[in-house]
Formats: structure tokens, sequence, C-alpha cells
């Protein structure tokens, strides 16, 4: 285990960079896959053949559309759709364009930690649908959705699409939902997308491609810690292995060190010695089934109130609300 000397961080990135590089086994946050370049690639991904998360869930926002904006508009007269982890907002247009069909007055907020993501949102969503008030915020979910956290009359409904629940485990999994649920009133509703358990090979598949566009999304953090830490990461060097675990669930992504290594981070001043085929770990994306979501939900304190599936059963959406 290498020593930690004592360092002044400027940043959160470089504070969690240094601990993750430092730590035994190594690793580093799935969230700074996301600059740019990153945010392009993950477009890249959700149109992957292979890459089946978006088109069910565009499916099934697509088929079920009215029963989700009848349980949004119930009981009240005007809601603030907010949305964690916006991204480009492709599936959630349809249910913003329906519900301006349906002349339902509401304001959307989406939330990501990603400003480049969310200027690009708010530039498609004013050139496609004009009418709607967006009122993006930039910042981690919960200093974010705090700001948000009040009522004038407004129905909050929160959406957290994508399956990016599974880049949690499930003890922090059930944090963040308690979390959310403590900045929840009683009428609000949580609205989350769960990708469930299904034949390893096809989870297998979606983190694998043959194009290798997910191993450029992975090996996209060394990138961005050469091009803003000054570090020399022989990109090359690195090799992109998913694993999948049917009994727990879990997928894990590694880059994985091709051999015997030093790499020097210039504005850390800090040196990394990797061993031949030793691991940093970068992600987790959990897979679900109905017991495990309804068992999250007991533990946060939070009931199912419906759900939603795409026609293959790869993929659901779950609707939420505050236990009485």
């Amino acid at each position: 285990m290498q020593e930690k000397p004592a360092v002044i961080f400027e940043s959160i990135f470089e504070q969690e960079v240094f601990n993750g590089l430092t730590a035994f086994p190594k690793h580093l946050s799935s969230k700074y896959f996301y600059d740019e370049k990153g945010d392009k690639l993950f477009q890249d991904i959700m149109a992957m053949p292979e890459y089946y998360l978006t088109d069910c869930e565009f499916e099934i926002l697509s088929e079920h559309k009215a029963e989700i904006t009848a349980l949004f508009t119930k009981d009240t007269h005007k809601i603030n759709i907010i949305e964690l982890g916006a991204g480009d907002g492709k599936k959630t247009k349809i249910l913003l364009r329906y519900l301006v069909e349906q002349g339902i007055n509401f304001v959307y907020s989406p939330i990501d930690i990603s400003q480049n993501a969310l200027d690009l949102l708010e530039r498609s969503v004013k050139e496609e649908l004009p009418e709607i008030e967006i009122n993006p915020l930039q910042g981690t979910y919960f200093e974010t959705l705090e700001t948000l956290n009040h009522r004038n009359g407004t129905k909050n409904v929160i959406l957290f699409l994508g399956s990016n629940i599974g880049n949690l485990l499930h003890p922090q999994a059930v944090d963040f939902l308690k979390s959310i649920r403590k900045l929840m009133y009683p009428e609000d509703l949580l609205f989350m997308g769960f990708d469930q358990k299904k034949n390893p090979q096809t989870i297998l598949d979606a983190y694998n491609d043959a194009a290798g566009i997910t191993a450029a999304f992975n090996k996209n953090v060394l990138v961005r810690l050469n091009s803003e830490l000054e570090a020399n990461f022989e990109i090359d060097q690195f090799l992109h292995w998913e694993v999948y675990d049917p009994e727990t669930g879990t997928a894990k992504s590694y880059l994985v060190s091709k051999k015997e290594q030093q790499v020097f981070i210039k504005k850390l001043d800090l040196s990394i010695e990797f061993k031949a085929w030793e691991t940093i770990h970068t992600e987790i994306s959990q897979k679900y089934d109905d017991k495990i979501v309804n068992w999250l939900a007991e533990e946060a304190d939070l009931e199912v109130l419906t759900e939603f599936s795409d026609s293959r059963q790869f993929y659901k959406d779950y609707i939420f609300k505050k236990s009485t």
C-alpha cells in the first residue's frame, strides 16, 4: 500500500482521484467519465444496438405516457418535473411533449453534474418545445434538489431515469432513497428506472460492445486525468474489463494495467505504481427484480405505487411515494 503524503487539494475531483489511486484496491468514481467528450460517448452508447436500456425505457414512456402523466397530475393543477442526472433528455421529452399537448401547467427542472449536458439540453428543449418553462440546475443531486424543496402549491415529481440507481450498492442505494425521501412532501412522487436481471450475456454485451464505445467511455476518466490534472497515463496500456455476477446482479467495470508501469500526476505531485494486470475499479451497474426493489423501498420508508415494464421485461420504471 502506498503512503499518502500531505496534499492540499483545489477541488473534490483532485481529492477523490488522490484517495482512489492511493487506495488498495485502486478505484475512481464513474461520475468522472463525464465531460464534453464523455457526454458525447455516452450518447453514442445509448444509440448502440447492444445497449438495450435506452430502447426499453423509451418504449415504456412511449406506451404508457398517458397513465404515467395521469398519476403525475392527480389532485393538482401544477407540477414541477425535477430530473436528476438529466443528460440529453431524449426520453424525458416524450413525457414533456405529452404534458404540453394535454395543456398541463408545469416547470421542468433538470439537474446534472455536467454543465455541458445541461447547456445542450436547454438548447434542444427551447428549440423543440418552446412552450416549456425550463429551469436547469448544475450541481450534485441533493444540494440542487434542496433548493427546489418548496411548495408554493406545486407538486414535485422527481425523475431518475436510465437505472442510474444501479451505480450504487444496495446500502448506498437505501441511503440515496432516504435522502430523496427527506426532501419529498406527502403528495410528491419519485419515478425511477431499474434495469432488471436477465440473461447474463445480454448484460455483458451492453457494457462491452464490439465497437469499443464503452471501452472508450471507461477510459475517458484517464483522458480527463491527463488533461485536467496533467497526468501521463498511456491510455492504450489499460484494458477495459467488464464482469457480471448473476447471483448478486452486480456488473462491474475495471481498467486493467497491461504492464508494470508508473504514472505521474503533476497537479497532485503524485507517482502511482501499477503492477501488471492491476485494476482500477470504475463503475458498478446493479440489476434488480421486484423483490429487491420492494426491499429497497421498505428500507427507505417509501411505498411502490405501481410499475411499468417494456415488452421483454428487461427494464422497469417504478413510481414511489412516501410511506404513510
